[in-house]
């Protein structure tokens, strides 16, 4: 196994309780020759969501969980600092008063596990946050599709930690996937974690873009040997964001990875998860795949925006008896 380009890059930082993955030498044989049963993973995805059920008490100790697994994200070109700080607010206490005391949690109130915006809103939420141990995660080098000179993507990187940023979600060239030139995605996916240096990286792969779900596992596997801390469906700007196929390939690519080198690499889904059920699936697929930890938000995390305002729904439903309203759960 190859050694971190500085050994502190390797330690679990601040927020993180698991020693980071130091990547190894790029090795084709860990994926190349690997195939992907589509139907069969189609079947299995389908499977986990009709075969399991969560109800009652147990489905809003999930949902918390799914709530303090949340990176509460805004990526709209419209977005300012009054409306990052309006985010940031609602991410220090996400559930009202009402409903934190049906469920027995005023005395420690889950927050979101992350804050995601784009670099220049970086500096507006680390303010907003400022106190609440809730990380600025800030997607970079590119974002959305990839495309600018490795220089500027890595330049972007620089910007966004010197902000304060201390998790970063980088994307991926696809076209290195789709021609399989795997030393060329190594070769970038490791630059941009040695500019991260102790912040966490998470790696988008843009599922949607990937054509295969071959593609989809080898680029899991590279983006990990190149040293991710994650690995992350999409970037929700794609006509195809994260779907259960997709994602159990990924977590077979994480479980892989993890038998072969003894590290356990984080997983987000991003883009598409709208409702309390959504949650519930993926924490599910998690459980069933992966197993407990990968429930935790060390290991696991969703990338949303609406998906909070469902989640509280839910939880007032089982604290009332009654739905109330969407407008009453403000997001921003």
């Amino acid at each position: 196994m190859n050694e971190a380009s500085h050994s502190t890059q390797s330690l679990a930082p601040a927020g993180h309780n698991r020693a980071r993955n130091p990547g190894v030498a790029l090795d084709v044989s860990w994926f190349e020759p690997v195939g992907v049963n589509a139907s069969a993973v189609e079947r299995r995805a389908a499977s986990l969501a009709a075969r399991r059920s969560v109800k009652k008490e147990y489905q809003a100790a999930w949902l918390v969980r799914a709530l303090s697994c949340l990176d509460l994200t805004t990526l709209a070109g419209d977005d300012t600092p009054g409306r990052v700080h309006r985010l940031c607010a609602k991410a220090r206490k996400p559930l009202d008063e009402d409903i934190l005391a049906a469920l027995g949690l005023s005395d420690s109130p889950p927050t979101v596990a992350a804050v995601c915006v784009y670099p220049t809103m970086v500096a507006p939420a680390v303010k907003a946050l400022a106190g609440s141990g809730i990380p600025v995660a800030s997607v970079a080098a590119g974002f959305p599709a990839g495309l600018t000179p490795l220089e500027q993507r890595l330049a972007e990187i620089d910007y966004a930690l010197s902000e304060g940023a201390g998790e970063i979600d980088i994307v991926i060239t696809r076209a290195h996937v789709i021609n399989r030139e795997w030393t060329a995605l190594y070769d970038e996916v490791k630059a941009m974690r040695q500019a991260c240096g102790t912040a966490h990286l998470k790696t988008i792969l843009a599922t949607g873009d990937l054509k295969t779900l071959r593609n989809v596992y080898s680029a899991s596997m590279v983006a990990m040997q190149a040293g991710a801390d994650f690995i992350k469906t999409s970037t929700g700007k794609e006509d195809v964001n994260a779907t259960l196929p997709v994602s159990l390939v990924m977590l077979r690519a994480l479980r892989d990875y993890r038998d072969l080198t003894g590290f356990e690499i984080g997983f987000k889904p991003a883009g598409g998860l709208r409702t309390a059920k959504d949650a519930l699936n993926w924490l599910i697929l998690m459980k069933e795949e992966l197993g407990l930890p990968w429930m935790q938000n060390d290991l696991f995390r969703i990338g949303a925006s609406g998906l909070l305002t469902d989640i509280e729904r839910q939880l007032s439903h089982y604290a009332t008896g009654r739905y109330s309203a969407n407008y009453r759960h403000a997001m921003a």
